[in-house]
This record gives structure tokens, C-alpha cells and sequence, in this order.
């Protein structure tokens, strides 16, 4: 039997772009037959308890991803060692991770972008201050990034 995995994706508020990555790769990864355990978390406590961003949320449903559950929550000391995977969306929270992150789960930490096969960017931009071709991107980039780590997990 496959070992279970479980994915925590960070980014700064877990209103935009972690909530959908959690959302696309959630109904990815059943798809693909995975059972995994899957959550978004933010390095910053600005939002906590609020869902995901209205747009976020519009932009996702549009391309059948349902974020209506999900609320905000911040990145805790026991999600280093609860979670096999804890994926940034760009540098700057995969430093704040790597800062806060006990020595023995630094393996753990890595920028979800890595397990993109299409695009050529290293970061989920943030789509918070800019307009709607954002949010769009974010999901082209989630979309990609999640199916090449559902092709990694297949692969062991």
C-alpha cells in the first residue's frame, strides 16, 4: 500500500492563492485516485477565519473548483511536523517558513511551483492588488504545478 501523503500549500494570507491551490489540487489529486491529506495555511495572521477571497473563489468556480468551505488559517508550529509536504507559493514565504521550521522538517519545505511542467515561473504571483488576468493566471499555474505533483506522488 501506498504511503499516505499529506500537502500544506502557505502563502501569505491563505485568502487567494493557498486556498485555491488546496481547492485545484484537492479535486486533482481525487480524481487522480490519491487520498491524501490536504490544507492551505497562511505565514501571516491578517485574514484568519475569513474564506478565501471573493475573486479567488469566483475565478476557481468558473472552472469548477469549489473554495466555499475553506477559512484562513495561520501556518502552526505542529503543521512542520504533521504534513510531508509544505509547498510556498513564492521566495518570500518559503523564507518565513524556512525561519520558523524546526531543523529536522526543513526537507519538507519546498516552492509548489518546482512540480510545474508547462510554466516557466517559479512563483504563484500574488493576484491580490491586481486585476482579474491574475487570479486567471494563478489558476493556469496552480493547475499545472498541482498535476506535476500528482505525477510525483504517483511516482513515489
Amino acid at each position: 500500500m501506498a504511503k499516505h501523503h499529506s500537502v500544506l500549500f502557505v502563502c501569505m494570507g491563505n485568502i487567494c492563492r493557498s486556498p485555491t491551490a488546496e481547492g485545484v489540487f484537492r479535486q486533482r489529486a481525487t480524481a487522480a485516485g490519491l487520498e491524501l491529506e490536504i490544507d492551505s495555511a497562511g505565514t501571516h495572521a491578517y485574514h484568519v477565519g475569513n474564506p478565501p477571497d471573493a475573486r479567488s473563489s469566483q475565478h476557481a468556480a468558473r472552472r469548477g473548483y469549489d473554495l466555499s468551505a475553506q477559512r484562513a488559517r495561520q501556518v502552526s508550529a505542529a503543521d512542520f511536523a504533521r504534513y510531508d509536504h509544505l509547498l510556498a507559493m513564492d521566495q518570500d514565504n518559503l523564507a518565513r517558513l524556512q525561519a520558523a521550521c524546526p531543523p529536522e522538517h526543513r526537507h519538507k519545505l519546498a516552492l509548489f511551483m518546482q512540480y510545474a511542467t508547462h510554466s516557466d515561473s517559479d512563483v504563484v504571483p500574488d493576484p491580490y492588488y491586481g486585476g482579474p488576468n491574475g487570479f486567471d493566471q494563478v489558476l493556469d499555474y496552480i493547475e499545472d504545478a498541482s498535476d506535476g505533483l500528482i505525477a510525483a506522488l504517483k511516482r513515489g
